[in-house]
């Protein structure tokens, strides 16, 4: 029997020639990450170990990007407790105020995951990396532990859903259209722990953004891990980023898979997803007259230059909806100074928006745009659970950074046509 692209990563970090669905498995791990929310629960774990360190200081990422720079004492002291950590364990990739960036962008910025990897980290998105072919999965802060301590981890090996991908998608229509798309499709628990495996000749298409945006949310489909094939655009962006050596899989011919689903991208639309869940979605066309008070453009999952420049591109030579908020945060310290040096910042502030420095900030309900009793936010993150953004009685709607932006320009949600593109 074949096996699947994540399959096969896993058999390899494991020491095994083969592995099969529901196989529990201990694998090697080359990256444990962690922010300064779940690392806090973990260093107190490891504490609990008596061991005397880390067991590889290159190997742990932690990143401070939920609440950097610090909005209160008890967010300060979660972060000092991490900054203590690293210094005391000399741990190489600890990236603070200056430094930092939203986690998931960071990381592959920084070259620290590559195709082929096993990557855990504290934080469901941590499915994320599985754009570059790596199988990459969010676990609990013991987990984290016991990974920084040993460089290994239990897996219940998942099974597949493979997605062909065909065509190409239209203008404005980008990967968070695409991934809202699929979990309308089969839900919130559609690929519930099993790997969302995407292929195709449409894979081409997309850009490396893109294929963040979709790999980040595979765990709103209840997905252990999503993963992308190593094609000449991956391995461009490796080279480019990375000085680490990777490992390219491919899915076995005869590779077995529970379910499979063709998606035309070229018949794609513009999908927004209502509250209070990712799966409620319609596209734009049957969204209806729906006023927002606030938008975010933002995130691991739409802070990158491919979602900054869409927005920027809506919002040359307009403004913002008067009355309306619009929050603008490039998700690492690379983007941000380099959509100040495409002119991007100017656009956004001549506009009204305002930007931040990268940070979590209002994704989790943070701070940096908390929304009142009543108010609605169209926001390019992605989760829109009851209370997501602040108060109980807000309402989040998930888009992409081109509906965003058009929603800024016109006060309700949009699309990009709508607001004169």
């Amino acid at each position: 029997m074949g096996m699947t692209m994540t399959q096969k990563i896993l058999a390899a970090h494991a020491g095994l020639e083969t592995v099969e669905a529901g196989q529990l498995i201990e694998a090697d791990l080359d990256l444990v990450l962690g922010n300064d929310i779940t690392s806090p629960v973990a260093i107190h774990e490891m504490d609990k170990f008596h061991k005397k360190t880390v067991f590889d200081k290159e190997k742990i990422a932690l990143v401070m990007d939920h609440f950097i720079p610090n909005k209160d004492i008890k967010s300060a002291e979660h972060c000092k407790c991490v900054r203590d950590f690293a210094c005391r364990h000399e741990i190489s990739n600890y990236f603070d105020v200056g430094e930092m960036g939203i986690e998931h962008a960071l990381l592959p910025e920084k070259g620290l995951t590559v195709a082929g990897d096993v990557i855990i980290g504290a934080d469901s998105h941590t499915c994320t990396y599985g754009a570059l072919g790596a199988f990459s999965t969010g676990v609990g802060s013991t987990d984290m532990a016991a990974g920084m301590a040993t460089g290994k981890a239990w897996f219940k090996v998942p099974s597949a859903i493979r997605f062909h991908l065909t065509g190409s998608l239209p203008k404005w229509v980008s990967g968070k259209d695409l991934i809202l798309h699929i979990i309308g499709m089969i839900g919130v628990d559609g690929a519930l722990y099993r790997s969302m495996e995407f292929t195709g000749d449409g894979v081409k298409s997309l850009t490396m953004d893109d294929r963040f945006t979709v790999a980040n949310m595979a765990i709103e489909a209840g997905a252990k891990n999503g993963i992308f094939p190593v094609d000449e655009t991956t391995v461009a962006y490796l080279e480019q980023h990375s000085k680490r050596p990777y490992k390219v899989y491919e899915a076995d011919e005869d590779a077995v898979y529970e379910q499979e689903y063709t998606i035309d991208l070229s018949q794609l639309k513009s999908t927004v997803s209502f509250p209070h869940l990712p799966e409620n979605t319609k596209t734009i066309d049957q969204v209806g007259e729906i006023p927002v008070d606030q938008v975010v453009i933002g995130s691991c999952t739409n802070g990158r230059m491919d979602d900054l420049r869409c927005a920027a591109k809506i919002l040359q030579g307009k403004k913002v909806k008067k009355g309306l908020r619009c929050i603008v945060i490039p998700a690492t310290q690379k983007i941000y100074l380099q959509a100040i040096e495409e002119g991007l910042i100017q656009t956004f502030i001549q506009a009204g928006a305002v930007v931040s420095t990268p940070t979590c900030g209002p994704c989790l309900g943070g701070y940096m745009g908390i929304l009142a009793a009543g108010e609605r936010c169209v926001s390019t993150t992605n989760r829109n659970f009851v209370g997501r953004m602040g108060h109980v009685d807000s309402e989040v709607y998930l888009a992409s950074p081109a509906v965003a932006a058009a929603s800024a320009v016109t006060g309700r949600i949009s699309s990009p046509m709508e607001a004169g593109c």
